[in-house]
Order: C-alpha cells, then structure tokens, then sequence
C-alpha cells in the first residue's frame, strides 16, 4: 500500500502544480490617470501592494467568475476620477493583458470595472462588471502613488477651445451687425 502512495502523491502534484501557477494572478500591474505625471507600476504577490490590488479589486471576481463575484450594475454613488489598470497576467498559454477601470475616489468606497469578453490565454474571456473594493485598497494605492485626495477635474482643452472661438464668433457677429445697422440709420 505504501509503494501506491508515493506515485499517487507525486501523480496529484503533477496535477496540481499547473492549476497553482495559474492562481498566482497577476505577476504586474501598471496605473495611469488623473494627478499621475507617470504610470505607477506595481509587482509582487500575497500581501504586497499588487496583492491588495488583485485581491481588493476584485481582479479574480472580474477575470475568473469567483467569490465574491462582482456584479453587472454600476454602483450609483458618484465615482470621481477613472484610472487604468493594466495587469499582466503570465498563464499555461503565455503572458496575457487585461485591463480594469479604477474608482479609488468613488463615494462609497473603492470601485471597479472590468469589461467582460476580454481574451486571456488564448481561449478565456472575462466574466467583467464591477467590484466594490474596501478603504485598504485606497490607502494602499495612496502609498504607491496616487493622489491623496481626488484631483481636480479640469475642463478638457478641446472642448474650451471650442467653447472659446465659438463665443468670440458670436461677438464678432454681433459687433458686425451693430455696425451695419449703424450705417443704415447713418444713411437714411
């Protein structure tokens, strides 16, 4: 009976292993977004700063479907500013990209969104929709980079631009007719 067990051990390692491996999650993740004047790149597992990234931001609920899942509906309190996180995600069939929208200002809390039908590894495709993080994953995002505080929105620059040369068209325009109206009742 002995004998049996040695081959059967080794026999579920074998098994195992590549299941292990591809429950490590990410091996990277990078941040771009408002307030960052460069990406904010981080690595490692279990408890690091990548950890509590993946793990309370719902990465694995939004990749693989698992508890606690995420859900379709977009959390209803305001989310203040979206950044991109990009993860890395080494697996059996190579290294593949997924990426997440990032909420770390949002009212209630830390908030995600994950696309669904992003293709990893060939053959898989993410569940997606959003996750609700903890004051953990905003305090440790803090630590790596981010803002403390949600920055500023500004006003986008094409749409002042626009806003700009349309209201100098309209005083243009108003002046010109001034000016002719005051020329016809000059001449009459």
């Amino acid at each position: 009976m002995r004998r049996l067990l040695l081959p059967a051990a080794a026999l579920a390692a074998m098994l195992l292993f590549p299941a292990l491996a591809v429950a490590k999650g990410p091996s990277g993740a990078s941040i771009t977004g408002p307030g960052l004047s460069h990406a904010i790149n981080i690595e490692g597992y279990g408890g690091s700063t990548l950890g509590i990234l993946v793990s309370d931001g719902g990465f694995f609920a939004q990749a693989f479907e698992q508890t606690p899942s995420s859900t379709g509906s977009r959390p209803a309190d305001r989310l203040g500013p979206r950044y991109e996180v990009t993860y890395t995600v080494p697996g059996p069939k190579g290294t593949s990209t997924l990426r997440q929208d990032l909420y770390p200002y949002a009212v209630d809390g830390p908030a995600t969104y994950m696309a669904p039908g992003q293709k990893f590894w060939e053959t898989n495709s993410t569940p997606g929709g959003w996750y609700r993080g903890s004051e953990q994953l905003k305090r440790t995002l803090v630590k790596a980079g981010l803002p403390a505080r949600a920055p500023a929105r500004k006003a986008p620059r094409g749409k002042l631009g626009v806003a700009i040369g349309a209201g100098a068209g309209v005083a243009a325009a108003a002046g010109l007719l001034a000016l002719l109206y005051r020329r016809r009742s000059a001449s009459d």
